[in-house]
């Protein structure tokens, strides 16, 4: 698997490289216990290592490496950390959705029924890296549209590695066939119905099962 191009643009080249060592980490190419150099990363990027030590303070940040004297040590991404990661989402977008509550989300809500019709169109056209994305931005929309700004400010320390591991999960998924796909598409009408009814003890109870029911399913679909 290849971090996709199109994600990359617009992003530094010390982010372009954090992406792509990120994907390397959390799909196991690049091992726990494993000691990146900055030279050897370089020399594969064919980069100076002003961008490299940039990648790897964005990865440390996360957790994913460990810097230490000798080099970056991988520490890696179990299934675990993963739940966590997925506590920290739940947390996140359960606030901002019930933020919503109480007041028609019209336009919100036409944008997300959207994206769902394009995460079904990726299913047809077997098109993962696409459907990975529309699933991320379905999430993102939810979260901009609370506009509180501590909450974006939490988001954002976590955005690239949780886009990472839709990556990594859709390909996944991909791989159990279109019924499994569109099931998972077919899954956000949910919280697009709990966005609806304007109701924030409905919009809880529908989070409260997405992520449920998200949990269940995620340790088969990582490597």
């Amino acid at each position: 698997m290849q971090y996709p191009t199109a994600w990359l643009q617009g992003v530094s080249l010390g982010e372009s490289i954090a992406c792509r060592l990120r994907l390397q980490i959390i799909n196991e190419q690049l091992k726990a216990g494993e000691v990146l150099s900055e030279n050897r990363i370089a020399e594969e990027f064919g980069t100076s290592r002003s961008p490299v030590r940039e990648a790897l303070k964005s990865l440390a940040a996360e957790g994913l490496i460990r810097l230490e004297r000798m080099g970056a040590v991988i520490v890696g991404l179990n299934l675990e950390n993963v739940k966590e990661l997925y506590d920290v989402r739940y947390l996140i977008e359960s606030f901002a959705q019930q933020r919503l509550a109480g007041s028609p989300q019209d336009a919100l809500i036409q944008q997300l029924e959207q994206t769902i019709d394009r995460m079904k169109l990726a299913v047809k056209y077997n098109d993962y890296v696409e459907f990975a994305y529309q699933d991320f931005s379905f999430h993102e929309a939810i979260i901009l549209q609370a506009r509180h700004t501590r909450i974006l400010h939490l988001w954002n320390s976590i955005r690239q590695i949780v886009m990472t591991v839709i990556l990594v999960t859709t390909e996944q998924g991909f791989a159990e066939g279109e019924e499994r796909m569109n099931w998972v598409a077919d899954k956000h009408r949910s919280i697009v119905e709990g966005l609806r009814s304007q109701n924030a003890e409905t919009i809880r109870q529908v989070v409260q099962n997405y992520f449920a029911d998200s949990m269940l399913t995620l340790g088969h679909a990582l490597p």
